[in-house]
C-alpha cells in the first residue's frame, strides 16, 4: 500500500509540475521605433493582446513608444544584448551595419524592377526572402535575435514641402529629411540634399527649418505626427519606399525559452498583423487625406513626372555599385529581381485592372 501511496504521490506531483510549466508566465518588453500616436503603435498593440488572447495569458508583451529605452537607431543592438526582449523597426536602420538591410524592409522602387508592396510580401514568403532575411541576423549581422516581419505599410508619400515643386528641379534646392542608409544615398546620387532622422524630431526640425522638406510614413501617421501644422504641401506618391514592412526582433536567448505553442502564436499573431496592417492602411490614410484637404487646408500634389525615371536610374546607379561590392547584397538582390520577372508582368495587368475600375468610377462622380 504504502509503494502504492508513493507512486501515486510521485504522479500527482509530476502532473502538477506539468500544470505550473504550462502556465508559467513570460513577458517581454517590446521597444519601438514610432511614437504612441501612431496607427503601427496601435497596431502593435493589437498584436500584443492577440498574443495575449492566443496564449491564455502566458505571454504578455508591453510596446513602448519610440525613445522610451534607447532611441530608434539602437534598439537593435538592445535586442542583441537583451537590454529590451524585443523591438520594432525596419530593417532599413540597420544598414549602417550591412548594406543589404534595407533590401528587406524597404527594396526601393521596388528594388528598381517594379515590385510592389504585395508582391514585395509574396518574395519574402514564396519567393525565398524570409530565408534571406533570417540570414541577415544570423550569419551577416550575427546578432542574437528572433527576426519576424509583421507590417506592410507602404507606399509612404514622397512627403511635405514648404513650397510646392513643379519639377525634380525644384526638388534638389531643399534639404530633405529621408530614411537612413542606401534611400538617403538615392536621394544624393540624385543631388538632393537628404538627411536622416528619427520620426520624433522631424517636427522640431521643421518648426525650427533646419529641413524643407521631409517624409515619414503615411497620411494617418503623418497627420498624428503634426507635419500638417509647418507645411500644407503633400506630394502623395513616393518611390523611395513604395513598399515597407516593419519588423518585430525578439531577443534569441529569451525566445528559445518559449514553448514551441507560444512561439508559433507569436508567428501566427504576426500574421495576422500582416493582414489587419493591409485594411488599416486603406482605411485610416483615406480618411487622413480627406481630413487634411478638408480640415486643415494641406494642398495635395501629385509628384512631378520627371521625378520617377530620375529616382529610378539613381535607384540602379547605387543598388549596382553595392551589388559589385557585396555578394550578399547581390545575391538579395538577384533573388527580387528574379522574382520580379516572373510575378511583375502578372501583377502590373491585375494593377492596371483596379486603377482603371476606380478611374472609371471616380469619372462617374
Amino acid at each position: 500500500m504504502s509503494r502504492w501511496i508513493t507512486s501515486l504521490v510521485a504522479a500527482v506531483a509530476l502532473v502538477a509540475a506539468s500544470g505550473i510549466a504550462q502556465a508559467q508566465q513570460y513577458k517581454a518588453r517590446v521597444q519601438t521605433a514610432v511614437p504612441a500616436a501612431s496607427i503601427y503603435f496601435e497596431l502593435l498593440k493589437r498584436f500584443a493582446d492577440r498574443v495575449d488572447k492566443m496564449s491564455g495569458g502566458r505571454l504578455k508583451m508591453e510596446m513602448l513608444p519610440d525613445g522610451a529605452v534607447v532611441p530608434a537607431f539602437e534598439i537593435l543592438d538592445a535586442v542583441d544584448k537583451g537590454v529590451v526582449e524585443g523591438g520594432y523597426a525596419w530593417t532599413h536602420y540597420w544598414s549602417g551595419k550591412h548594406p543589404a538591410a534595407g533590401l528587406f524592409s524597404n527594396p526601393m522602387a521596388g528594388a528598381g524592377v517594379g515590385l510592389d508592396q504585395l508582391s514585395h510580401v509574396a518574395w519574402l514568403f514564396e519567393g525565398g526572402g524570409n530565408e534571406l532575411y533570417r540570414r541577415l541576423y544570423s550569419d551577416i549581422l550575427k546578432v542574437n535575435v528572433e527576426p519576424i516581419m509583421i507590417q506592410p505599410m507602404g507606399p509612404d508619400p514622397l512627403g511635405w514641402f514648404k513650397q510646392p515643386i513643379a519639377s525634380t528641379a525644384d526638388f534638389k534646392k531643399m534639404k530633405y529629411r529621408s530614411p537612413p542608409g542606401i534611400t538617403g544615398e538615392i536621394f544624393k546620387e540624385m543631388g538632393v540634399a537628404a538627411v536622416a532622422m528619427p520620426g520624433g524630431e522631424i517636427v522640431p526640425a521643421a518648426q525650427r527649418g533646419t529641413i524643407d522638406a521631409a517624409e515619414w510614413i503615411g497620411p494617418a501617421d503623418d497627420l498624428n505626427l503634426g507635419l500638417h501644422t509647418v507645411w500644407k504641401n503633400y506630394y502623395l506618391q513616393g518611390l523611395h519606399q513604395s513598399t515597407d514592412v516593419g519588423e518585430v526582433l525578439f531577443n534569441k536567448t529569451w525566445w528559445s525559452k518559449l514553448p514551441a505553442d507560444l512561439q508559433e502564436i507569436v508567428r501566427t499573431a504576426a500574421m495576422a498583423s500582416m493582414m489587419e496592417t493591409y485594411t488599416f492602411n486603406v482605411y485610416r490614410n483615406a480618411q487622413a487625406i480627406v481630413k487634411l484637404r478638408n480640415e486643415h487646408k494641406v494642398q495635395i500634389h501629385d509628384t512631378p513626372k520627371d521625378f520617377y525615371p530620375e529616382f529610378v536610374r539613381a535607384t540602379q546607379v547605387v543598388l549596382d555599385r553595392y551589388a559589385q561590392k557585396d555578394p550578399f547584397f547581390k545575391q538579395v538582390l538577384d533573388s527580387q529581381k528574379n522574382f520580379a520577372v516572373t510575378v511583375v508582368p502578372y501583377w502590373t495587368k491585375i494593377l492596371d485592372l483596379y486603377s482603371g475600375l476606380g478611374n472609371a468610377a471616380l469619372q462617374k462622380k
